[in-house]
This record gives C-alpha cells, sequence and structure tokens, in this order.
C-alpha cells in the first residue's frame, strides 16, 4: 500500500515537473503572441467603443456609437461596395490567369525561366513605385496607353479621373501585380503531380489536354487553388497604395476603399475611435470571407 501511495506521489511530481518544462518552453511564444496579435486587436476593438481623438489627453466610452455613425454614413457604404467590387473583379481574374501562365510555361520546352521573371517582375517591384509609373503612362494627354489608342483612331480616356473607369483601371493595376504570385503558386503544384497519374489517365483515355486537365491537373491543384484563391482574395481586401497614390479616393469617392477611408478618419480627421471601428469590420468581413471560402472550396479539395 505504501509503495503505490509512493509510486503516485512520484508520478504527479514528474507530471508536475512536465507541466513546468512544457509551461516554460511555450511562456515566450506565448507571451509575443499576446504581445504583437492578440494584445493590438483587443486595443482596437476597445478603441472602437470610444470617441478617442488622436493626441486628445481623454477619451470617453461611447458603445456601439461608432457602428451606428458608421452604418448609416454614405462614405462608408460607398467605400464598402467599392472594396467588394475589387474584390469581386480582382480575385477570379487574377487566379484564372495565374493558373493559364503556368500551364502554358509548364507546358513549353524553352525560355521558361525568362517567361518565370517577366511574370514575376511585377510581384518584386514596389507598388508604390509602379503605382507612379502607372499614372504617368494613363495620363489622359502624354500617357503611353491614350497615345497608342489614338493610333488606331480610338479616343482615350482619363482614366484616373473618370468615375465611370477609376476604379476598374485601379482592378487591372491589382490584377496586374497579382497574376505573376498567383502564377509561381500554380506552378509549384504543377510541378508536384505525380507523372505517373497522367500515363494511368492516357491509359484510361484521356487523350487529349483537356481531358488531363479534367481528370488530373485539376484535382490536383486543388488544395493550391484554395490557398490561391484566399491569399488573393485578402490581398486584395488590403488594397490601399495605388488609392493613396493615384486617385485618394477619388473622383468623388469613385476609387474609395476601406483600407483609405480607415486612414482617413485616423490620420486626417483624427478620429482614432472611428477608425477602430472602420478596422474593426474590415477585419470581420476578411475574416468572414476567409472562413466561407476555404469552408466552400475545401468541401471540393481533393487529392484524385
Amino acid at each position: 500500500m505504501a509503495e503505490a501511495a509512493a509510486l503516485s506521489a512520484a508520478r504527479r511530481r514528474r507530471s508536475l515537473g512536465e507541466a513546468l518544462a512544457a509551461l516554460s518552453l511555450a511562456g515566450p511564444a506565448v507571451a509575443l503572441m499576446v504581445m504583437f496579435l492578440i494584445g493590438p486587436l483587443v486595443v482596437v476593438v476597445l478603441l472602437s467603443l470610444t470617441n478617442y481623438q488622436l493626441g486628445a489627453a481623454s477619451l470617453s466610452y461611447v458603445g456601439l456609437g461608432n457602428y451606428s455613425e458608421m452604418f448609416a454614413d454614405r462614405v462608408f457604404q460607398r467605400s464598402l461596395q467599392n472594396t467588394l467590387l475589387y474584390v469581386a473583379i480582382v480575385v477570379p481574374t487574377s487566379v484564372g490567369l495565374g493558373l493559364g501562365a503556368a500551364l502554358l510555361i509548364e507546358a513549353g520546352t524553352s525560355l521558361r525561366a525568362f517567361y518565370r521573371a517577366v511574370y514575376f517582375l511585377p510581384v518584386m517591384a514596389t507598388l508604390i513605385a509602379m503605382a507612379i509609373v502607372w499614372e504617368f503612362m494613363l495620363h489622359p494627354t502624354l500617357g503611353l496607353i491614350n497615345l497608342t489608342l489614338r493610333e488606331f483612331g480610338i479616343e482615350g480616356y482619363n482614366w484616373l479621373q473618370d468615375r465611370r473607369t477609376a476604379l476598374f483601371t485601379l482592378c487591372g493595376i491589382g490584377i496586374w501585380q497579382s497574376v505573376g504570385f498567383n502564377m509561381v503558386l500554380f506552378m509549384a503544384g504543377l510541378t508536384a503531380i505525380p507523372g505517373e497519374l497522367y500515363e494511368a489517365a492516357a491509359v484510361d483515355g484521356a487523350r487529349t489536354g483537356i481531358d488531363r486537365f479534367r481528370t488530373v491537373t485539376w484535382p490536383m491543384l486543388g488544395p493550391v487553388t484554395l490557398f490561391v484563391v484566399v491569399i488573393t482574395a485578402i490581398r486584395s481586401f488590403q488594397v490601399f497604395d495605388t488609392v493613396q497614390v493615384m486617385t485618394k479616393g477619388g473622383p468623388n469617392r469613385a476609387t474609395e476603399v476601406l483600407l483609405y477611408t480607415m486612414y482617413s478618419e485616423g490620420f486626417s480627421f483624427f478620429r482614432t475611435g472611428y477608425a477602430a471601428a472602420v478596422t474593426v469590420v474590415f477585419l470581420l468581413f476578411v475574416l468572414a470571407l476567409s472562413l466561407l471560402k476555404t469552408w466552400a472550396i475545401n468541401r471540393k479539395v481533393h487529392y484524385a
């Protein structure tokens, strides 16, 4: 009996020692996560419940007042609408073009490295610097695009100052930048597909390229496609650089997006509490969209 009690006590001491060791090992990582991830999120949520203004010595609790004001604000409604339209255009187009470019490069036998570098250049370039280049190219009188159109007898547009074209022009630049990144991810997925699967598909009657893509390539790219769609959607929601440099939300708020509204409210009008409320809504949209896409696409993600 005494021997059993001693054995039990020894086990408890060993379990306690293991727990302390695990806590000491995980403690620094948990502390850093709280400090740099969870802590700032909590501060943003708390600020969104106040009327704090940048630089003010005091603040007051306003509850959901900032959220009520925000959802009744036409500027925020327009900003949200523009952001959703931007995501709806950029995500499917850049994913489709990235997949197409990856398939074409992998199908070729020469100049693969050259094509990979050309498509990936926009990803490596600083977007603000490239936005300035795009602004020059889209100039209504001196821009290369309008000059080229005039050579074919087509009258150009004031791409960035026309409400009908401004947002779609920014979408085109967003697609231009995202295609190369998506292409690299799809190429990594293509190189991981075993060649034996294509041989087996050929034995089963998949003779054409379309048959091989439908029966082998597309199913095997399921996990990569899921990752690409989610990452591209999050990056599209974060559009800010091109808006800030090229249009500043204009003309007449035709290109104002959520991040630009957040920046304007926080650093131009110093309404930190209101900007924090916009940030919370922005984070909820990104989180909800990511979870929805993960759930919807994951139902079809499988290996053949």
